[in-house]
């Protein structure tokens, strides 16, 4: 299984910072620098690395210096952003030259298509922006040399340092306006907010004046999030921190973290306890499987059985951590007729599991991601498939599939 990436938003994001900051986490820089110069515009930019403070905190500044090539134009989304680089005028790309430039740049295919799907998701925010298809808009930003060597850094470093799950629960925004070549645009901008709306991104507005949040840097953390829940307990493994340029009265950097989860444990003790029941109404079977459920049991079921004098009755079945045993057998008795309990102590093998939320064209649903080595599956969650249904006036079914068919293809 690969490494799980924590993206703290506190202070915004911005490719140049996402960059930084898995640099700073022990990304390759020899390997980055080999794809960097394969680009076919390499020509077009030079950058470096270096090590930089924020308000006392240290951490990786990533910069990138784009060739002036004595042109007077601003981008399309030339917004003074937060961390951008040095911007000059080149020429206008499109999506497909886009692609064409990371196709032929010499990097393993998981990077490639990563790089791939961040530019889309620029691109559709984009379109939408002008109201026009991804293929008509020649849009700057996204065209712009140095998202393209922010978004293919980004990917190869991702690659590099075997990420495959990224937790981003929020990203802390500015506010104000900025200024772009159509005159002043409130902040958040067009392009940040579809990406936001498109990918259920939660936004924070601060009191900071400015951009915060960029188009290619919620276009990184939106292709990277497989969820917006940490889990309960984990350990941090490594931090990489990456140093912006303005200044917003507060450390302005982006925090990346690799963690692990320690509150599923794999293998685990448990107690299970059972006793068989011939003379207990439904209504009583029912409180009592609720109840003990409610107080800290793992499962509660029951199975049909015949008893003494070919009496038809149920055996019901309790799993729970053995701290809970002497509470869960008071309920018992209390609960049902029964006048005897036994337990006995078992193993058990646990997937790894995390609640997740998976981007539908209903809408956001909840669901249960479970892992076990390189397995690797994705459960919707009844209420939550059931609620959305409902909204929409959609078939139960119809909106589970959905959910399992975008679960794929995360």
């Amino acid at each position: 299984m690969g490494k799980c990436l924590y993206l703290e938003g506190a202070s915004g994001i911005s490719g140049d910072m996402t960059v930084a900051s898995l640099l700073d986490l022990g990304g390759n820089q020899e390997k980055l620098a080999k794809v960097l110069q394969s680009l076919p515009m390499h020509h077009e930019f030079h950058y470096h690395t270096a090590r930089a403070k924020s308000y006392g905190i240290e951490g990786c500044a990533f910069n990138v210096h784009c060739h002036d090539h004595h042109h007077d134009h601003h981008h399309e989304h030339d917004h003074d952003h937060p961390h951008d680089h040095d911007h000059h005028h080149h020429e206008h790309r499109n999506l497909s030259d886009v692609i064409e430039i990371i196709r032929k740049a010499d990097m393993t295919d998981r990077a490639a298509a990563l790089a791939e799907k961040i530019f889309y998701i620029v691109a559709r925010a984009e379109a939408k922006a002008h109201g026009c298809g991804i293929s008509e808009v020649h849009f700057h930003e996204v065209g712009a040399v140095d998202s393209i060597v922010d978004i293919v850094a980004a990917a190869v470093l991702i690659d590099d340092l075997d990420i495959t799950d990224c937790v981003v629960q929020s990203l802390a925004e500015g506010s104000g306006y900025v200024t772009c070549q159509h005159g002043k645009l409130p902040v958040p901008v067009p392009a940040v907010l579809n990406i936001a709306e498109m990918h259920g991104i939660t936004l924070k507005t601060t009191s900071a004046n400015g951009e915060m949040v960029t188009p290619t840097g919620i276009a990184i953390a939106a292709a990277l999030r497989t969820s917006e829940v940490l889990p309960a307990e984990y350990k941090i493994e490594k931090v990489g921190i990456g140093v912006g340029k303005r200044d917003f009265g507060h450390a302005n950097i982006l925090r990346a973290m690799l963690i692990k989860p320690t509150d599923q444990p794999r293998n685990s003790e448990v107690l299970v306890m059972e006793c068989n029941i011939d003379d207990c109404s439904g209504e009583m079977l029912g409180l009592a499987l609720e109840k003990l459920l409610q107080a800290g049991a793992l499962d509660v079921h029951y199975t049909p059985c015949f008893m003494k004098k070919n009496r038809p009755g149920y055996q019901m079945q309790v799993i729970a951590p053995a701290e809970l045993a002497e509470k869960l057998e008071y309920l018992i008795f209390e609960n049902t007729t029964t006048i005897g309990i036994r337990r006995y102590p078992v193993q058990r093998s646990c997937m790894q599991r995390q609640n997740i939320k998976v981007t539908t064209p209903f809408g956001q649903v909840d669901a249960k991601k479970c892992c076990w080595q390189d397995i690797v599956r994705i459960y919707p969650e009844f209420e939550s498939v059931k609620e959305i249904a409902g909204k929409n006036g959609a078939a139960f079914k119809t909106v589970f599939d959905a959910v399992v068919k975008a679960a794929l293809e995360l």
